[in-house]
Protein backbone atom coordinates (compact mmCIF):
# COMPACT_ATOMS: atom_id res chain seq x y z
CA UNK A 1 0.00 0.00 0.00
CA UNK A 2 1.27 3.45 -0.88
CA UNK A 3 0.48 6.76 0.75
CA UNK A 4 0.10 10.39 -0.30
CA UNK A 5 3.88 10.88 -0.10
CA UNK A 6 4.42 8.17 -2.73
CA UNK A 7 5.89 9.94 -5.76
CA UNK A 8 3.84 7.76 -8.12
CA UNK A 9 0.42 8.76 -6.81
CA UNK A 10 -1.46 10.58 -9.56
CA UNK A 11 -5.04 11.80 -9.98
CA UNK A 12 -6.85 12.05 -13.33
CA UNK A 13 -9.67 14.56 -13.79
CA UNK A 14 -11.60 15.72 -16.81
CA UNK A 15 -14.99 15.75 -18.48
CA UNK A 16 -17.07 12.71 -19.29
CA UNK A 17 -15.58 10.70 -22.16
CA UNK A 18 -12.09 12.24 -21.90
CA UNK A 19 -10.51 8.79 -21.42
CA UNK A 20 -9.75 8.89 -17.70
CA UNK A 21 -10.34 5.17 -17.18
CA UNK A 22 -8.58 3.88 -20.30
CA UNK A 23 -5.59 6.21 -19.89
CA UNK A 24 -5.53 5.65 -16.12
CA UNK A 25 -5.30 1.86 -16.43
CA UNK A 26 -2.37 2.20 -18.82
CA UNK A 27 -0.54 4.74 -16.63
CA UNK A 28 -0.99 2.58 -13.52
CA UNK A 29 0.33 -0.49 -15.35
CA UNK A 30 3.41 1.43 -16.55
CA UNK A 31 4.10 2.87 -13.09
CA UNK A 32 3.49 -0.47 -11.37
CA UNK A 33 0.83 0.93 -9.01
CA UNK A 34 -2.85 0.29 -8.36
CA UNK A 35 -5.56 1.85 -10.52
CA UNK A 36 -8.61 3.17 -8.69
CA UNK A 37 -11.75 4.39 -10.47
CA UNK A 38 -13.82 6.21 -7.84
CA UNK A 39 -17.05 5.85 -9.87
CA UNK A 40 -16.59 2.06 -10.00
CA UNK A 41 -16.04 1.97 -6.23
CA UNK A 42 -19.23 3.96 -5.66
CA UNK A 43 -21.18 1.58 -7.93
CA UNK A 44 -19.77 -1.46 -6.11
CA UNK A 45 -20.77 -0.08 -2.71
CA UNK A 46 -24.01 1.78 -3.49
CA UNK A 47 -25.39 0.60 -6.84
CA UNK A 48 -25.65 2.21 -10.28
CA UNK A 49 -24.92 5.94 -10.42
CA UNK A 50 -28.11 6.77 -12.39
CA UNK A 51 -30.12 5.14 -9.59
CA UNK A 52 -28.25 7.09 -6.90
CA UNK A 53 -29.01 10.32 -8.77
CA UNK A 54 -32.69 9.37 -9.26
CA UNK A 55 -33.30 8.14 -5.72
CA UNK A 56 -31.11 10.39 -3.58
CA UNK A 57 -30.08 13.32 -5.81
CA UNK A 58 -26.78 14.74 -6.96
CA UNK A 59 -25.81 16.18 -3.56
CA UNK A 60 -25.93 12.72 -1.97
CA UNK A 61 -23.88 11.31 -4.84
CA UNK A 62 -21.24 14.05 -4.36
CA UNK A 63 -21.01 13.10 -0.65
CA UNK A 64 -20.38 9.47 -1.61
CA UNK A 65 -17.90 10.60 -4.24
CA UNK A 66 -15.94 12.80 -1.81
CA UNK A 67 -15.61 9.87 0.60
CA UNK A 68 -14.44 7.61 -2.24
CA UNK A 69 -11.84 10.19 -3.33
CA UNK A 70 -10.56 10.61 0.23
CA UNK A 71 -10.20 6.84 0.61
CA UNK A 72 -8.48 6.43 -2.77
CA UNK A 73 -5.99 9.23 -2.03
CA UNK A 74 -5.12 7.53 1.26
CA UNK A 75 -4.36 4.31 -0.64
CA UNK A 76 -2.39 5.95 -3.46
CA UNK A 77 -1.78 4.85 -7.04
CA UNK A 78 -3.42 6.21 -10.18
CA UNK A 79 -6.87 7.52 -9.31
CA UNK A 80 -9.54 8.36 -11.88
CA UNK A 81 -12.28 10.69 -10.68
CA UNK A 82 -15.76 11.07 -12.10
CA UNK A 83 -16.22 14.09 -14.35
CA UNK A 84 -18.13 16.08 -11.75
CA UNK A 85 -15.93 15.38 -8.73
CA UNK A 86 -14.27 18.80 -9.11
CA UNK A 87 -17.61 20.57 -8.56
CA UNK A 88 -17.27 19.86 -4.83
CA UNK A 89 -15.04 22.38 -2.98
CA UNK A 90 -14.03 19.81 -0.36
CA UNK A 91 -12.96 17.36 -3.06
CA UNK A 92 -10.91 20.09 -4.76
CA UNK A 93 -9.25 20.80 -1.41
CA UNK A 94 -8.32 17.11 -1.08
CA UNK A 95 -6.61 17.25 -4.48
CA UNK A 96 -4.30 20.17 -3.62
CA UNK A 97 -1.70 17.90 -2.02
CA UNK A 98 -1.45 15.62 -5.08
CA UNK A 99 -0.30 15.75 -8.71
CA UNK A 100 -3.41 16.06 -10.87
CA UNK A 101 -3.62 15.49 -14.63
CA UNK A 102 -6.48 17.17 -16.48
CA UNK A 103 -7.48 15.11 -19.53
CA UNK A 104 -9.27 17.30 -22.03
CA UNK A 105 -11.03 16.32 -25.25
CA UNK A 106 -12.53 18.16 -28.21
CA UNK A 107 -16.25 18.28 -28.99
CA UNK A 108 -15.72 16.33 -32.20
CA UNK A 109 -13.91 13.48 -30.46
CA UNK A 110 -16.46 13.40 -27.65
CA UNK A 111 -19.37 13.06 -30.08
CA UNK A 112 -17.95 9.71 -31.22
CA UNK A 113 -17.32 8.53 -27.66
CA UNK A 114 -20.75 9.42 -26.29
CA UNK A 115 -22.81 7.41 -28.77
CA UNK A 116 -24.74 4.67 -27.01
CA UNK A 117 -23.66 5.76 -23.54
CA UNK A 118 -25.64 5.71 -20.31
CA UNK A 119 -24.39 8.80 -18.52
CA UNK A 120 -27.10 10.17 -16.19
CA UNK A 121 -26.21 13.84 -16.61
CA UNK A 122 -26.53 13.55 -20.40
CA UNK A 123 -29.95 11.90 -20.46
CA UNK A 124 -32.93 13.55 -22.12
CA UNK A 125 -31.38 15.91 -24.68
CA UNK A 126 -28.68 16.18 -27.32
CA UNK A 127 -25.78 14.59 -25.42
CA UNK A 128 -23.04 16.59 -27.16
CA UNK A 129 -24.78 19.92 -26.49
CA UNK A 130 -25.30 18.99 -22.85
CA UNK A 131 -21.68 17.74 -22.61
CA UNK A 132 -20.46 21.11 -23.98
CA UNK A 133 -22.50 23.00 -21.38
CA UNK A 134 -21.35 20.80 -18.49
CA UNK A 135 -17.70 21.02 -19.62
CA UNK A 136 -17.94 24.82 -19.86
CA UNK A 137 -19.35 24.96 -16.32
CA UNK A 138 -16.57 22.76 -14.91
CA UNK A 139 -13.57 23.86 -16.98
CA UNK A 140 -12.35 26.41 -14.44
CA UNK A 141 -12.37 23.79 -11.69
CA UNK A 142 -10.37 21.35 -13.83
CA UNK A 143 -7.83 24.10 -14.50
CA UNK A 144 -7.77 25.01 -10.78
CA UNK A 145 -6.77 21.53 -9.62
CA UNK A 146 -4.55 20.55 -12.58
CA UNK A 147 -0.79 20.18 -12.35
CA UNK A 148 -0.64 19.32 -16.08
CA UNK A 149 -3.08 19.02 -19.00
CA UNK A 150 -3.10 16.42 -21.79
CA UNK A 151 -5.49 16.38 -24.76
CA UNK A 152 -6.91 12.92 -25.59
CA UNK A 153 -8.88 13.94 -28.70
CA UNK A 154 -7.05 12.39 -31.63
CA UNK A 155 -4.07 10.44 -30.35
CA UNK A 156 -3.76 6.82 -29.23
CA UNK A 157 -4.48 6.37 -25.53
CA UNK A 158 -1.20 4.46 -25.10
CA UNK A 159 0.81 7.42 -26.40
CA UNK A 160 -1.00 9.76 -24.02
CA UNK A 161 -0.37 7.34 -21.15
CA UNK A 162 3.34 7.19 -22.03
CA UNK A 163 3.53 11.01 -21.99
CA UNK A 164 1.81 11.16 -18.60
CA UNK A 165 4.18 8.53 -17.18
CA UNK A 166 7.20 10.51 -18.45
CA UNK A 167 5.75 13.74 -17.01
CA UNK A 168 5.05 12.08 -13.64
CA UNK A 169 8.55 10.65 -13.38
CA UNK A 170 10.01 14.10 -14.06
CA UNK A 171 8.10 15.47 -11.05
CA UNK A 172 10.13 13.52 -8.52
Amino acid sequence: MTNAADPLTLVLVGPMAAGKTSVGRRVARRLGVAFIDTDKRIVAAHGPIPEIFATHGEAHFRDLERAAVREALAEGGVISLGGGAVTDPETRALLRAHPVVFLTVSEAAVADRLRGGTRPLLAGEDPVEKWKRIFAERRGWYDEVASATFDTSRRPMQRIADEIVAWRREQR
